[in-house]
Order: C-alpha cells, then structure tokens, then sequence
C-alpha cells in the first residue's frame, strides 16, 4: 500500500476538509505550506470560476493541493414550475435579509464535464470525489495528466466499491463529520456508522490508504485514527473554525459555543442530509415540512443565507460542524496544524 506523503509529496499526512462554499485559498494554502494537504471545495463552481480559483491557488502556495467535486447521482431535480412554490415558502427568511423572493434560475448547478474540463485545466494534485464512484473515463483520464483521485465513502461497501473503481485513496467519513452525508449506495439515513468503528473495516476491507474524517480535532483523534490502521486524517471544523478560512465570525462563533448533542443531522438547509447546529432557520423548515429535494432548496436557501451571512446573522446561516466542536479551541490554522501533527507518531 502506497505511503500518503510519498504518493502525494507532502510531509504530513493531514489533509484539509474540501468545504463546499466555504473554502479560501489562503486556508488551502496554509495547511499545503505547512506540510499537510490542502484542499479546496468547487461545489457549484462553474468553469470560468475554477479556473480562476486555480489560479489563485497556484499564486498562493508552490505546494501540492487538491480540489473537490460533486458527481451527480441522478435524482437531481431541473427547475421546474415547483421552483415558485418551494421559493414562497421561504419567503419570510427572504424577508428577514432584505432579499427579493428569487425567480426560476436556467439551472442550479453547472454540469459535471463542464466542470472537468476546467479542472484538467488547472491540473491539481488530487481530484477527489463524493457522492459516487468516478467513472472509468475519469479515472483514466486523471491519471493520464498525472492526477490522483481519491473517493469518499460512509461505509465499507462504499469503499470497496470505491477501490474497484480504481480510486488512489479513500476518505472514510463518520457520521459525526460535519456537512452533507455523501453516502450513494444506500439513504444516507441507512448509511450512519461512527468513524472510529468505521475506520478499521475500510481498512481489512481494501487494499488502498484510507483517510480518517469525523470526530478528529486533535491530537488525539490523529493518533487513535492513525492506531486503528488509518494512513492519514481529513480534518473540517476545527480548520472551519480559524480566521483563514472563508466562513463568518458567527458560524465560527457557534461552533464553540455547540456542544456535541446539539448538532443534527437535517435536510432542511440543502435537500439532502447534512450536520450541523440546529439554529432557527433549521427549526422552521423543519417544522413547516416543505423541503424542496436537492438540489432546488440548496440554490433556494443559499439565497438568503448568503445575505445572512454578509449581515452576520447566524440565525439564518448554515451552520455546519460536527460532534468535535466542544474541543475546537485555535484561532489559527497554524495552531490547529501543529496540533493535529503532534498526533503524528515521530510527528510526522
């Protein structure tokens, strides 16, 4: 089984949550330059838009990085005449934000090869992959441009799944990860196994390195991932938490203040599962049982919460985190770095 640091010339294997609309370049920057992997989330990214980004990232650090992508699985909606109805229903967060009620967009979200052909523009190191297996065509493709894929799974058949497809590594993710469930084989609902139970049967199950994430943000958490067989740990709140990355004082705000049982899992902000602080905009469309499916609530939510989220209103943001945000406690990406390495045996 191929070494992290050597298949991907870094010298730490810690890797950097890809934050889908939430990532920055200088958070992405400063986890490659420190040693560790850094990576940035292109959810919703259209192909001028990633070229740019790439372009940042490639001014930003001479390090390596990867970037992160959504594959379709086929139950995405197209907007429809529904579009209107679903949008009325959020009419008072619209309200609240001082935003017009958003008429029926051409589409939600930029096609997959629109999206491809931009990434292998910009060549990163790795492009890694959730919600699916990636198809033999992309695979080969990444690796005639020297590229690696990693994918990410929620359980073992997942991974296996993932490995016969011929991805390089796997991310293994926990239900206690913050952000969006991205099982595919089964309802996310019928995919929640723990991290620490997951971690070793992905391990005994293929023959690539896994990647830990979930309930890691610190030390500790590195070092009994890396016991139970993991070669290296993805890691998201405890980064989303640091002034370089791209999110709001008030969602950095409530992750410390969330304690562990208070965060849920809900479908309410995106259309498909997710975890994160169960504020009041959650709450109300839980209550109210109107959810659009995915990807027509994301675009209709992300609506409003990108006004809250320049107004500062947590209340009305997207709160994600997972169970770890009791022991989120550095301001730096720096700070959590070393942290997180010291959990490295020889650390390293």
């Amino acid at each position: 089984m191929s070494d992290l640091r050597t298949l991907l010339g870094i010298e730490h294997p810690i890797f950097l949550g890809p934050y889908g609309g939430l990532s920055s370049v200088g958070l992405t920057a400063a986890v490659s330059d420190a040693g560790g992997f850094g990576q940035f989330g292109l959810y919703g990214y259209d192909g001028d838009r990633i070229r740019a980004t790439g372009a940042e990232l490639r001014a930003a650090t001479e390090r390596p990085f990867g970037v992160n992508i959504w594959l379709p699985t086929g139950d995405e909606v197209a907007p429809n005449p529904q579009h209107t109805i679903f949008a009325q229903a959020l009419e008072p967060f619209y309200e609240a934000v001082g935003v017009d009620v958003p008429a029926r967009p051409e589409q939600y979200l930029p096609s997959l090869d629109e999206q491809l052909e931009a990434i292998w523009e910009i060549s990163p190191a790795v492009l890694s992959v959730v919600f699916g297996v990636p198809s033999a065509e992309l695979v080969d493709e990444a690796r005639r441009r020297g590229i690696r894929v990693v994918g990410t799974a929620t359980t073992v058949a997942e991974a296996v799944a993932l490995a016969e497809g011929g991805v390089d590594a796997i991310v293994a993710t926990g239900m206690e990860a913050a952000g969006h469930r991205v099982s595919f084989l089964r309802p996310a609902e019928d995919s929640l196994v723990g991290t620490f139970a997951l971690i070793p049967q992905v391990v005994d199950a293929v023959d690539v390195p896994v990647i830990a994430a979930g309930g890691i943000a610190d030390r500790r958490g590195v070092a009994a991932a890396l016991a139970l067989g993991a070669s290296g740990v993805q890691v998201g709140t405890a980064f989303l938490a640091t002034e370089e990355s791209a999110t709001t004082d008030a969602h950095r705000a409530a992750i410390r203040a969330t304690a562990a049982d208070e965060t849920v899992l809900t479908r309410a902000m995106s259309g498909r599962l997710a975890r994160g602080a169960r504020n009041r905009v959650v709450r109300a469309i839980e209550a109210s049982g109107t959810i659009a499916p995915f990807p027509m609530q994301n675009w209709l939510t992300g609506r409003f919460r990108t006004a809250a989220n320049q107004q500062g209103l947590g209340e009305l943001q997207g709160l994600w985190m997972g169970q770890v945000a009791p022991l989120i406690r550095f301001d730096t990406a720096a700070e959590v770095f070393a942290e997180l390495v010291a959990g490295v045996p020889g650390g390293r």
